[in-house]
């Protein structure tokens, strides 16, 4: 896809898979966005349940923009990176915004966004965003940087979130650098946002929270991960660390920063085996964690614990995050 000439401003792109209970309420935010020169493609990854259905109800409620919505059908379930690289094949916007089917947005979003990439002429624009619970949120504060460079470095030190949905991606950063998705590798696919903070000019900041990320397992953040999903993870962690070297030689420390942080999670799991993971992944960044500004003193102590063998001290802390987490969400 040429972007010379786009026909519509923003292309958002929606992967369908296993959503039944949540695509009602993602597409109608969708449909009821103020920007009125969008395109909407829902890539249906074979879901097996009935999110197509209902997906059709919502939309036929919205004639208004029958012609700007596509609808592509995936045979077999290809996961959610090869899903969003379908709907980037056919984007036919300025602007590219990814939304997961199980979260919702605010119905000014694409247009704040879209006017100040306008404004700023920037490649990407980011803002703050919601962890939705069940009975409640947290609003989640995003820094602010003037370079894109400056951007990139937070988000490989765990400063600021690589995540797709809470960005605004000029559609000739994919194209021109053919930058798409991992596919067949979920765990982590967004850290592809990196890439595009890689090679964009110009960036800008909304400080307003727009996007809506679901969470209602409580339990979700000391989940152990599958043996595909750590194989998944660090595939990309190694994938986007030879990338970005290969783009800007001066980020080996940050990327020791990278590898800390995809290891981090162990520590919070609280047992044997993942306490292990994390003394055998990426053991020669650890000599770096002392020195990752970007995220808390705590986080950093903790991996400096882990570092020195005091797992005991690791292990009463993630006990006391999983009840902090609990009874807080």
């Amino acid at each position: 896809m040429k972007c010379d000439k786009m026909k519509y401003k923003v292309s958002v792109v929606v992967p369908v898979y296993r959503v039944e209970k949540f695509i009602r309420y993602c597409a109608e935010t969708l449909m009821q966005q103020t920007l009125k020169e969008v395109e909407y493609i829902f890539v249906n990854d074979a879901t097996p349940d009935h999110s197509m259905e209902i997906l059709q109800e919502v939309l036929i409620c919205y004639p208004e923009r029958q012609d700007d919505i596509i609808i592509v059908t995936h045979e077999v379930n290809k996961g959610l990176p090869a899903a969003r690289n379908t709907g980037l094949q056919i984007a036919q916007g300025e602007y590219i915004f990814h939304c997961d089917s199980d979260d919702f947005v605010e119905p000014d979003m694409l247009e704040v966004l879209y006017t100040e990439a306008v404004r700023k002429e920037a490649d990407i624009v980011w803002c703050d965003w919601f962890l939705s619970f069940e009975k409640n949120e947290r609003y989640m504060k995003q820094p602010s940087f003037d370079t894109a460079h400056k951007a990139l470095k937070a988000m490989l030190g765990g400063g600021m979130k690589y995540n797709v949905w809470n960005k605004l991606v000029r559609h000739k950063l994919y194209v021109d650098y053919k930058i798409s998705f991992p596919a067949g590798y979920g765990m982590g696919e967004d850290m592809t946002m990196m890439l595009l903070f890689a090679y964009a000019k110009k960036v800008a900041y909304v400080p307003k929270a727009f996007y809506h990320y679901i969470k209602l397992n409580s339990n979700a953040m000391s989940n152990v991960y599958t043996d595909r999903h750590k194989e998944e993870l660090k595939h990309n962690v190694n994938w986007i660390s030879e990338k970005l070297i290969s783009i800007e030689k001066d980020l080996s420390k940050e990327i020791s920063f990278l590898k800390l942080e995809a290891k981090f999670p162990f520590l919070l799991m609280g047992d044997s085996q993942s306490f292990k993971l994390w003394k055998e992944w990426y053991p020669e960044a650890n000599k770096y964690i002392l020195q990752n500004q970007t995220i808390s003193i705590r986080n950093r102590w903790l991996q400096w614990c882990a570092w020195k063998n005091l797992f005991g001290i690791v292990w009463v802390y993630s006990r006391l995050f999983k009840l902090a987490y609990r009874m807080l969400y």
